[in-house]
């Protein structure tokens, strides 16, 4: 296996321009949520209650914190062991952060994949695999929370008669039909992919944006990653199957960080509500996020957190749990991640 290098990204094209327009438009569509759930579910009401400062609750909130960033992290490591790849944990870890980060700045989360697999195939993992591993990693998590958002939507007393559920439940089955009729093509289908491929680098290169030498190079590595592709997905499930239950039950613990944070905050509000309400909440909340256009989600995921824990919350403290639970779900691992990105794009203009 080849040995891995330093990863930086002076290799990757990183558009500062484009990053900067889209961190803003993060910005502006967070605070427009806000503004949504300020006017219409918490009746203009915000103060901060210091009782989300006491030592307690900050330790529980911090220990929280560094069991999902860890379970995040050691996902994508065991997904990578099952595909025959060891990645140095150092290396792991800069990877969820800078996830993080390009997914929540890039429509539809997909900056965050390309970015780790440009980092792992710095590490030596071929881009098929590199793809392969990322997309398994997201897999697992929609299995399991593509299986339980309906049973939540279907049983949960909190979201009955809900005017959103209502008004999204068209959308929600035209999306869920086309999001796994997506993710079973490229699992099972792959190969269809080349032909489209093939002709977007044909016009390419009869655009003269490529030159001929470029696109037959360009044209053998598109079919050599996209063979790969598909036959790592056989790697996994033959994998040691160690790592193939290893990478499952991490991602099982990351969701269950991921989905307990509100009740942790309610919890430190002294309000008396049970987690699996809470969870199923937030897996309700999360399932529409997969759908959304905007950056990180940012501006949706507020509205319907807003919208669906307004009857749990008295209004004083509903903006204050939905700030504070994008901020440790969310905004902290951004800032790490863009401190991350900084630092290697330092090191890369002075290497």
């Amino acid at each position: 296996m080849p040995q891995p290098s330093q990863p930086s990204v002076s290799g990757l094209s990183v558009s500062g321009l484009r990053l900067a327009i889209f961190a803003l438009l993060f910005i502006a569509l967070t605070a427009a949520g806000l503004w949504v759930v300020s006017q219409q579910f918490a009746q203009d009401k915000l103060s901060f209650d210091h009782r989300l400062l006491e030592p307690g609750i900050l330790l529980a909130v911090g220990s929280l914190l560094i069991v999902y960033f860890a379970s995040d992290g050691l996902r994508l490591y065991f997904t990578l062991r099952a595909l025959g790849y060891r990645v140095r944990l150092t290396a792991i870890t800069r990877l969820v952060f800078i996830n993080i980060f390009f997914s929540n700045i890039t429509p539809m989360a997909t900056g965050g994949g390309f970015a780790q697999i440009w980092y792992l195939q710095k590490q030596g993992v071929p881009i098929g695999f590199a793809t392969a591993a990322t997309t398994i990693r997201t897999v697992l998590a929609v299995v399991f929370i593509f299986s339980l958002a309906p049973l939540f939507i279907l049983a949960l007393p909190a979201l009955q008669n809900l005017p959103l559920m209502n008004r999204l439940s068209g959308a929600i089955v035209v999306f869920v039909a086309l999001y796994l009729g997506l993710f079973a093509l490229i699992v099972f289908r792959t190969h269809w992919l080349i032909p489209p491929l093939d002709r977007l680098l044909a016009l390419l290169c009869r655009l003269h944006l490529i030159n001929p030498r470029r696109y037959r190079h360009l044209q053998f590595r598109l079919r050599r990653e996209i063979l790969r592709f598909a036959r790592s997905f056989g790697y996994y499930l033959r994998g040691d199957r160690r790592f193939v239950w290893l990478s499952v039950l991490f991602t099982l613990l990351f969701l269950m960080c991921l989905f307990s944070f509100p009740w942790l905050l309610i919890q430190a509000l002294d309000y008396d509500v049970a987690w699996t309400t809470t969870t199923g909440l937030l897996v309700v909340t999360t399932f529409i996020m997969y759908f959304s256009p905007t950056p990180g989600a940012s501006g949706i995921s507020e509205g319907v957190f807003g919208s669906f824990f307004r009857d749990i919350l008295g209004g004083s403290h509903l903006m204050l749990v939905t700030v504070a639970w994008r901020v440790v779900t969310i905004y902290i691992g951004m800032v790490i991640g863009l401190l991350l990105l900084q630092r290697d794009l330092i090191k890369g203009r002075k290497s």
